[in-house]
């Protein structure tokens, strides 16, 4: 039985920092493990232009802890404004690594995100001619749309029109949360990829309401139900590249989850590998581990994979904070509702 395993270090493709005091709070827990993240842009107000880019990196290079070794993958976010040459700038500078899609409405801080898909095409196009990876959050925002629907619903009515129509944009799904996400990505094999969140291989949507509302399990794209949490631990555990890691680790302060109209986001950067391992391990794929954190996220974004290494042991009980501090109040960390044997040595 496998008790130590080691690994390129990891990388994140998705990973909320915030800004101020949090951002100084949660950037050590991910940069403890991590080389490299995916930083979302959907801040207030939002990182629309390279200068808003350049600017939000610099403050989260100043917040790194003294020694640490991490580096910022910025991105922009996507308006109906969003000048294509300004984008292609950004790029060219090697700025920014992707742009960001919201629909509007669809999670935090995604009021100023698309509602005319048609609107963004010049920007859409001018990425595709320079490879230039799209980020979707893939869900509509109709109301009459249940929560539940949304992201196989945005997959056919938006997502597919969308690549369609712009051959040789290169998308990822993040954060997929269905059998749907993980069908059409499988089906399509060319210039598409997903990330799929820790939190996710965890938790189904009865976690959340069965024996009362669990604020701290309700996320968005929200968890669904258990057959959609086992495709998504057979397509993580598969070894197939274009499934990679990008946690969503979305942190808030407890008043802003455990209140009338709750935020949502898990916040999973302390314990994320600790809890991929066990995963990882009770689907008898501890060999692909390396492929989902540290391979298939780089070679999709056509970066080199870290030469650094990290090592995982197996033994005693790990236990983590149950909270961080912030200078804004208490986050609480996720809670996978299992014991952790594997940490990071």
């Amino acid at each position: 039985m496998t008790q130590s395993l080691t690994i390129r270090r990891p990388d994140d493709w998705h990973l909320h920092l915030r800004d101020g005091a949090m951002l100084a709070a949660v950037l050590p827990e991910s940069a403890r493990h991590f080389a490299r993240a995916i930083i979302m842009p959907n801040l207030v107000p939002p990182v629309v232009t390279g200068q808003d880019a350049a600017a939000y990196r610099a403050r989260i290079m100043a917040a790194l802890p003294e020694g640490a070794d991490f580096t910022p993958l910025m991105t922009l976010y996507l308006t109906e404004e969003t000048d294509a040459r300004e984008v292609a700038a950004a790029h060219a500078s090697g700025l920014i690594t992707a742009v960001k899609l919201y629909p509007a409405g669809a999670t935090t801080n995604s009021a100023s995100g698309v509602r005319d898909f048609n609107a963004a095409r010049p920007v859409l196009e001018t990425m595709a001619e320079i490879g230039l990876p799209l980020c979707v959050h893939g869900e509509v925002t109709d109301p009459e749309i249940d929560i539940f629907d949304r992201e196989a619903v945005f997959i056919d009515r938006v997502l597919d029109p969308l690549r369609r129509a712009v051959p040789g944009l290169r998308v990822v799904m993040e954060h997929v949360t269905t059998k749907d996400a993980v069908a059409y990505v499988t089906s399509e094999p060319r210039d598409l990829a997903a990330t799929i969140t820790t939190h996710h291989l965890v938790i189904n949507r009865n976690h959340i309401l069965v024996g009362g509302i669990k604020p701290h399990y309700y996320c968005l794209p929200v968890a669904k139900r258990e057959e959609h949490r086992l495709a998504l631990r057979a397509a993580a555990t598969s070894g197939d590249a274009m499934f990679f890691l990008g946690t969503d680790s979305a942190p808030h302060t407890d008043p802003l989850k455990e209140s009338a109209c709750g935020c949502a986001g898990c916040f999973t950067a302390p314990n994320t590998l600790s809890i991929l391992a066990h995963v990882f391990e009770q689907e008898g794929a501890l060999d692909r581990l390396e492929g989902f954190t540290s391979l298939n996220g780089p070679a999709f974004y056509r970066l080199p994979a870290n030469e650094a290494r990290i090592t995982l042991t197996k033994g005693d009980r790990v236990t983590y904070p149950s909270k961080i501090e912030t200078g804004d109040g208490p986050v609480t960390v996720f809670d996978p509702g299992f014991a952790l044997h594997w940490r990071v040595s």
